[in-house]
């Protein structure tokens, strides 16, 4: 997830500060703005407009026959196949044509049909592609080839979407809805990333070598292939790091499957084969008639599902939010705690995913605890103490420090919710009134599940600011150890003889 708001401590006995930088987005500067959608130099057009067309727009059933036909008379499945592509209310999919044990191999395609980087390489843009990104070169690869008319992928390439429900394809409209979320500083920031990418290649490739580029390549075209490319290349595989498959790339999402496990795999083509095989299974038992459906990824969070497939999950374990903890380089003891931070395997910015229901990641105290240690704490980062702090830090420190990180904490996500241009009721009679158009139930959707995290993690740290009394602190934990303090708390005096 990518982190789009920080702050950071002063060591002082001064209020923190919160600071900016040109990198980094920090969570008081950046939430409370009115967004711009506009970039820097050229803006997206609409390619897919949730009230023209959708990721469900499906192709013509010729199209689709086509694409069938074509992988039969190609032998990559045959006529006994157990799935064959159909059309469901979420766009094209896979469908049973008999019952599916579960863990049963439904597809196998072969080497040959992949779409990777190699494939690029053998083409005639090959040698232009060499030392670009990955996604970069097959992303002009498939541009290339659905603008020719005789591409031996032209099938394959008309059943594709001309866009998805990802955020990369909302409009400015569309995207003021995510107003105050991560997920818009995302979607922007990934669309300037497409945007720079593009113009570098179009200066660097495309204009220059205008003769196997006969027809423009726009900004827009860019963008698609990047969608499709983040919503369909599937990941993980051995020794693939980018691969599209096609008709393996239609089977669809199911939250109600639970498992990763052993849904696709590499594997050999035969004992005395060099060729590969992109293997497909079904993690559960499949009824004939019904869709093949696996599980993308249970990992991500639903500002990461909307950001590359266009579809949100109503488990609450799918909201999430990432606070970004910094160290100043204004700190006067910035060089001991970026040390001990990267001994313990963190660095200058730290990024802590916050999960609605569960606790706090580990280091994240510790991190805290770290960057605002200041005051008559600061013994703690001398060097006698430098390879035990990071336990000590495991435990509150002192009340100053503890209080601290929990006013820091629960100021940054004040502001943060005060950034949303509606409340989380408000959101959540939307969600109950039903009839919202799919690009508004994600939207609204995700910045109410970055309401709750945001408002989860306040309470965490209140709580905690009511407990500061009872705390036990590092002074204390040392006169225990020492034998200078009762199971009271009491000092123990010793009187001469």
């Amino acid at each position: 997830m990518a982190a789009l708001s920080n702050f950071s401590f002063s060591s002082s006995t001064s209020p923190p500060t919160f600071v900016s930088s040109s990198k980094t987005l920090k969570l008081l500067t950046s939430l409370t703005k009115k967004p711009s959608f506009r970039l820097k130099s050229r803006a997206f057009a609409a390619t897919c407009s949730l009230h023209s067309a959708s990721a469900t727009t499906n192709p013509p059933t010729a199209q689709v026959e086509t694409f069938w036909q074509w992988l039969r008379d190609q032998k990559v499945v045959s006529p006994k196949s157990p799935i064959r592509p159909a059309t469901f209310p979420e766009g094209l999919g896979l469908v049973a044509q008999r019952d599916i044990a579960k863990n049963e191999v439904v597809l196998e395609v072969p080497m040959k049909f992949w779409i990777n980087p190699d494939t690029v390489a053998a083409s005639e843009i090959g040698s232009l592609c060499s030392g670009l990104k990955p996604w970069i070169s097959v992303a002009l690869f498939l541009i290339r080839e659905k603008k020719k008319e005789d591409s031996p992928w032209r099938v394959y390439l008309d059943i594709l979407p001309e866009c998805t429900d990802s955020t990369v394809f909302w409009s400015e409209e569309e995207l003021v809805e995510l107003q105050g979320t991560q997920l818009l500083s995302t979607t922007l920031g990934v669309k300037e990333y497409v945007q720079n990418q593009y113009l570098k290649v179009e200066e660097e490739i495309i204009l220059p070598n205008k003769q196997l580029f006969p027809r423009p390549i726009t900004l827009d075209d860019f963008l698609w292939a990047f969608g499709i490319l983040r919503s369909r290349a599937f990941s993980r595989l051995r020794g693939q790091n980018l691969v599209l498959i096609p008709l393996a790339d239609l089977i669809n999402h199911s939250p109600g499957i639970t498992t990763e496990d052993y849904a696709y795999e590499i594997k050999g083509a035969g004992l005395f084969s060099r060729d590969l095989l992109f293997s497909l299974r079904t993690p559960v038992p499949v009824k004939a008639g019904e869709q093949v459906l696996i599980q993308y990824d249970l990992n991500k969070s639903n500002a990461e599902l909307a950001l590359d497939y266009g579809f949100i999950e109503s488990k609450s374990d799918r909201n999430a939010y990432t606070l970004t903890l910094e160290i100043s380089e204004s700190d006067p003891f910035f060089g001991d705690k970026l040390d001990i931070a990267e001994t313990n395997g963190l660095g200058e910015s730290a990024y802590f995913d916050i999960v609605l229901g569960r606790t706090l990641p580990p280091a994240m105290l510790q991190y805290l605890r770290l960057v605002a240690l200041g005051g008559t704490d600061a013994f703690l980062l001398e060097s006698i103490f430098r390879n035990t702090i990071w336990g000590h830090l495991d435990l509150p420190v002192s009340r100053a420090n503890e209080e601290l990180i929990c006013r820091v904490v629960r100021d940054a996500c004040k502001s943060a919710l005060s950034g949303f241009h509606t409340t989380i009721e408000e959101d959540e009679q939307l969600l109950q009134g039903g009839n919202l158009d799919p690009r508004l139930r994600i939207a609204v959707g995700v910045r109410a599940g970055e309401k709750r995290v945001l408002q989860q993690i306040n309470e965490i740290f209140k709580e905690r600011e009511l407990e500061l009394d009872e705390l036990e602190y590092y002074q204390e934990r040392r006169l225990k150890d020492l034998g200078l303090v009762g199971e009271q708390g009491d000092i123990i005096f010793w009187e001469p003889k």
